[in-house]
């Protein structure tokens, strides 16, 4: 029985930050962007979202760091609070994408046979659509609200975590440990939850880290082609999409959310990369 407990695991993320320069780097500065957000209404005293005609289109000054918009709203209480829609919508997104990926994986790795195949069929023919597009159909369809892109993301990325997690449970399902389980007649929800997942959790993290990147872009995308946030929520995407056209006027209306959205998403790809290679996960392979 190699079934891993809480605290091996606990103790091998934490061997794990000790050694790898990288995945601490990357950590840390999600974690600086997640106390931003939280301390959002400490770090300013301007209200995100409340219009000001009278100082619209100001640079940058002691008053406002990072200037005004085109509506005199302070950037940078904005770029602060935009960070919790950003993060609290990718988390929630990301959260249900990996869950629901990783229990149909683990699922298919286990069961085998037709409903291994079936499965295969169903996953080819979903990711062989961009996901920019069936995320525009859905949203167009259903509505801009973050309970409709949560749901729309986790519709276009739990196929590509169901093929990554069903590769590493297919090298678990061999072990004598998963064979005594089922000889016992443990049902299949019991082989997941005790025998496979304390198994693949390395790779499980390494790939929430990685898909939690994709998702904040693509949530941001869709708020700048006008299906994600609704005006006048803080949000990175439309920020950029509301300022683009005075970007020669006020560039830190745009460049601020911008380089927030970029310091964000390359924490995450190096938190995934510093926990990969020290885990040794190999995604690629993990997903063929």
């Amino acid at each position: 029985m190699t079934t891993l407990a809480v605290a091996p695991v606990a103790a091998r993320a934490w061997r794990t930050l000790r050694t790898s320069r990288i995945a601490v780097i990357g950590l840390a500065i999600v974690a600086v962007h997640l106390v931003i957000a939280l301390l959002a209404p400490l770090l300013t005293s301007y209200d995100p979202i409340a219009n000001a005609p009278s100082e619209a289109l100001l640079g940058p000054s002691w008053e406002h760091w990072a200037g005004t918009d085109q509506y005199g709203r302070d950037v940078l209480a904005r770029v602060l609070y935009g960070g919790r829609y950003a993060l609290g919508v990718s988390v929630g997104a990301t959260v249900l994408t990996v869950a629901l990926g990783t229990v149909i994986g683990c699922a298919a790795a286990l069961r085998g046979g037709w409903f291994d195949d079936v499965l295969g069929r169903v996953l080819d023919a979903v990711l062989s659509v961009p996901p920019i597009l069936v995320l525009l159909v859905v949203v167009t369809a259903l509505g801009t609200g973050p309970a409709v892109i949560v749901l729309a993301i986790a519709v276009v990325y739990a196929p590509q975590v169901v093929r990554v997690v069903r590769g590493a449970a297919l090298a678990v399902v061999p072990a004598d440990y998963v064979t005594a389980a089922r000889a016992r007649g443990e049902s299949t929800w019991s082989i997941l939850r005790r025998e496979v997942l304390p198994n693949i959790t390395d790779v499980v993290c390494v790939e929430f880290a990685m898909r939690a990147s994709w998702v904040v872009l693509l949530i941001s995308s869709l708020s700048f082609l006008g299906f994600g946030a609704d005006p006048p929520t803080p949000d990175w995407g439309l920020m950029v999409a509301e300022n683009r056209t005075a970007i020669t006027v006020v560039p830190m209306a745009s460049l601020a959310p911008i380089i927030a959205l970029a310091t964000l998403v390359v924490g995450l790809n190096l938190a995934a990369d510093g926990l990969s290679k020290a885990w040794g996960v190999d995604r690629i392979r993990e997903g063929s």
